[in-house]
Order: structure tokens, then C-alpha cells, then sequence
């Protein structure tokens, strides 16, 4: 299976993002992002695919389980942590393979929002609540919500 998800924000934070699927193995998450201030920036799937009031409107980080905030490798973590993508001369350029997301069954991305965040996501060993939660990762820069490609 495959999806995508294009995404838009604000400060001319663009970008496009491909999932890839093959069975019940992990998704290959692979994107190009641009207009980002140079260093990491959190990357998450939020709940809801619904951006009609911009980035706000994708509520929470996916959750289903009712974990707290983790990193992408961490067992403990919300479905929708997949950790940072670090950007260099305005452009992050990355691949991740996560076996917890999937493009069906229960824990199926496709419909949500991928949201990347003003700061660095410090994958919630940040020592206080917000970081259980949000990773302190701040603002929606840009959104997008993830649909099935053909």
C-alpha cells in the first residue's frame, strides 16, 4: 500500500510526504520538507484529519492506546511519535522505516494529519508534563492530511 500527504503551513513551510507499506511490515516514511529554520523539528501524526481551522484543527498526536510521549524506538509512545527530521540550508530530506504505524488495521494512518513543529521534539525525556504529551516540540509549522494512492 501507499499513501501521501502534502503538506502547507506557515512561513512558506512546504512539503510532500510518501508512505510505503509492503504486508504487516513497517511503513517507509520518506519526505522532502522546505522553508524550515536549520536543525530538528518534530514530526508527528496527529488524530484528526481535519485542518479547516489550519494545523489547530488535527488535534493530538494519534493515540489510541493512551501511552504517553515517546521517541520513535522508545516502547512506550503515542502511535503517531515518529521523533524529528532535521533540516540544513532550509531543506529537511529524510527516510524513516516505523514499525508501529501502519496503512491499515488499527493503527491505519491514512485520513490523519502529519504535522511538523517549530522545535526540536525531545521525545518525552524532557522531565515535565508537557513533555509526556507534546515532546515540548511547539508550534504547527505545517500540515497535511495523509490520503491512499493508487
Amino acid at each position: 500500500m501507499k499513501a501521501v500527504c502534502v503538506l502547507k503551513g506557515t512561513c512558506e513551510v512546504a512539503g510532500v510526504v510518501h508512505f510505503e507499506q509492503e504486508g504487516d511490515g513497517p511503513v517507509t516514511v520518506k519526505g522532502r520538507i522546505t522553508g524550515l529554520a536549520d536543525g530538528k523539528h518534530g514530526f508527528h501524526i496527529h488524530v484528526y484529519g481535519d485542518n479547516t481551522n489550519g494545523c489547530v484543527s488535527a488535534g493530538p498526536h494519534f493515540n489510541p492506546y493512551n501511552k504517553t510521549h515517546g521517541g520513535p524506538d522508545d516502547e512506550v509512545r503515542h502511535v503517531g511519535d515518529l521523533g524529528n527530521v532535521t533540516s540544513s540550508g532550509g531543506v529537511a530530506e529524510f527516510q524513516i522505516k516505523d514499525k508501529v504505524i501502519s496503512l491499515q488495521g488499527e493503527k491505519c494512518i491514512i485520513g490523519r494529519t502529519v504535522v511538523v513543529h517549530e522545535k526540536e521534539d525531545d521525545l518525552g525525556k524532557g522531565g515535565d508534563n508537557e513533555s509526556l504529551i507534546t515532546g515540548n516540540a511547539g508550534g504547527r509549522l505545517a500540515c497535511g492530511v495523509i490520503g491512499i494512492c493508487p
